[in-house]
């Protein structure tokens, strides 16, 4: 039996991105069919005229979208797309000692942090409301919580009705109830083209499709989106418009009020995560504002007041609330009490907003120092993000920029991770990760990885 291979004549620059896509194709297809063996590596790159590590980056890529799976000794294979694949995670997964890791994505901590969990938790101590360990009927817990909400939402642009707020335990079960409420199981979502790095399987345990859609330097870009409506049956839209894309950009107000023009004709959901609010200052008016009857809106308290204060509120139209209430339910019934509790009482006193105001403050001093030691080169960050965004163009292979850095006892996350559609080499630096002196060791090492002349990998024998 003749092994299908990707046509040499059909390839670009980058190469292993090209194999990928025509790949991807031959499998949307039918050409591919489940279970159906890719050639062996070497034997590919030989046929193609590439280098066996393009030939590598393509396979791992395959694989992280969920369209390949390996076997030891056997080879590569397609994956029945009834199956999902799982999460890779662009960070490194544990602290390990003497690496100065920027590659999670965190804010800044420090002892006000440890302080005030300590005198808080000492002042439950004394205070615990009954409903916080007793409770379990979410209406009737969260009635005083969602009320405290409307106040914190506020300082994110959006004025919400105490009864379309649900208490979610942060970002990602809060996106899980979002997706599963705007379309049904075989939908298509589109989003940013390089985005949420758990976008690809999270969509994929939930039994919808993605659709990547070309972005700028100002976000998607409302003509590409509206030729995918035109192309393929997109029920809802996800979105980062905050500097919490990869590429940081903040999406200024005409575009918002393009695309929501897009979503009114083709009767999209839009899915808002705003993570960062109201961290990232003199933002434009939320998609929430702009289109209330159709945007779920999401903000949390883990990137900008602390990573331990897991909860968060989603913020859905009305006609959407009994479905956003069932989702809720079987996916994590309710938020934790005590720490929906915590943020409460952080809300009303001033807790969080002091936080945040330290962070946006901390924020800008790591910025400074990036730009000092990265003066000269180009990359995409936001003064009040956690992170930044630095393109290598033709000149690095990234995983070997990756590798490089990781041997120099630095490690940052692969842009191919943040990969929905199209893509380009880049990696992303959490400035907020690890310790100011830390941090910039680290950037001081990547900025000599990028003059430097590129070199292969060799590992110690």
């Amino acid at each position: 039996m003749t092994i299908w291979t990707p046509s040499k004549e059909s390839l670009s620059h980058p190469y292993f991105l090209a194999i990928v896509e025509q790949i991807a194709q031959g499998v949307s297809r039918g050409e591919l069919k489940p279970g159906e063996q890719l050639p062996p590596q070497r034997q590919l790159a030989h046929k193609l005229g590439v280098s066996l590590p393009t030939v590598s980056r393509a396979y791992e890529e395959l694989a992280r979208r969920g369209l390949t799976t390996g076997e030891i000794g056997r080879g590569t294979f397609i994956r029945d797309v009834n199956t999902t694949p799982d999460a890779v995670s662009p960070y490194v997964p544990e602290r390990q000692s003497g690496l100065i890791d920027l590659s999670i994505f965190r804010p800044i901590g420090d002892t006000i942090h440890l302080d005030r969990m300590k005198a808080t938790l000492a002042t439950l101590a004394v205070d615990m409301p009954p409903s916080t360990v007793l409770g379990t009927r979410p209406s009737a817990m969260f009635a005083r919580h969602r009320s405290i909400a409307v106040e914190w939402l506020r300082l994110c642009g959006v004025r919400a009705d105490e009864k379309t707020i649900h208490l979610t335990n942060g970002g990602t079960p809060a996106l899980t109830v979002a997706f599963l409420t705007a379309c049904q199981t075989g939908a298509v979502i589109a989003t940013e083209a390089t985005g949420l790095h758990v976008m690809l399987p999270l969509a994929s345990y939930l039994g919808l499709k993605v659709q990547g859609v070309p972005i700028d330097d100002n976000g998607i870009i409302p003509e590409a989106l509206e030729s995918a409506c035109k192309q393929s049956k997109i029920r809802a839209l996800f979105m980062m418009p905050n500097a919490l894309a990869p590429t940081a950009f903040v999406m200024n107000e005409s575009r918002r009020v393009a695309i929501v023009e897009i979503a009114r004709k083709y009767d999209l959901n839009i899915i808002e995560d705003d993570a960062l609010a109201p961290l990232v200052s003199n933002t434009p008016p939320p998609f929430q504002a702009l289109a209330p009857e159709r945007t779920l809106y999401i903000t949390s308290f883990t990137k900008t007041v602390m990573p331990g204060l897991r909860t968060g509120y989603l913020v859905a139209p009305e006609r959407l609330l009994p479905a956003v209430e069932n989702r809720q339910l079987v996916t994590n019934w309710t938020a934790t009490p005590l720490i929906a509790e915590i943020a409460a009482r952080w809300v009303e006193d001033g807790t969080c907003l002091e936080l945040v105001q330290w962070q946006r403050t901390a924020l800008a001093e790591r910025h400074k120092l990036v730009a000092s030691i990265l003066d000269g080169v180009p990359y995409h960050s936001n003064p009040e993000g956690l992170h930044v965004w630095l393109p290598l163009g033709e000149k690095f292979a990234e995983d070997e920029f990756v590798s490089h850095a990781r041997k120099q006892g630095v490690a940052v996350a692969r842009g191919a991770a943040f990969a929905i559609s199209n893509w380009q080499p880049a990696v992303r630096i959490s400035v907020g990760s690890t310790t100011e002196e830390e941090l910039q060791r680290g950037l001081t090492v990547i900025h000599n990885l990028l003059h430097s002349e590129p070199e292969p990998v060799l590992f110690d024998m």
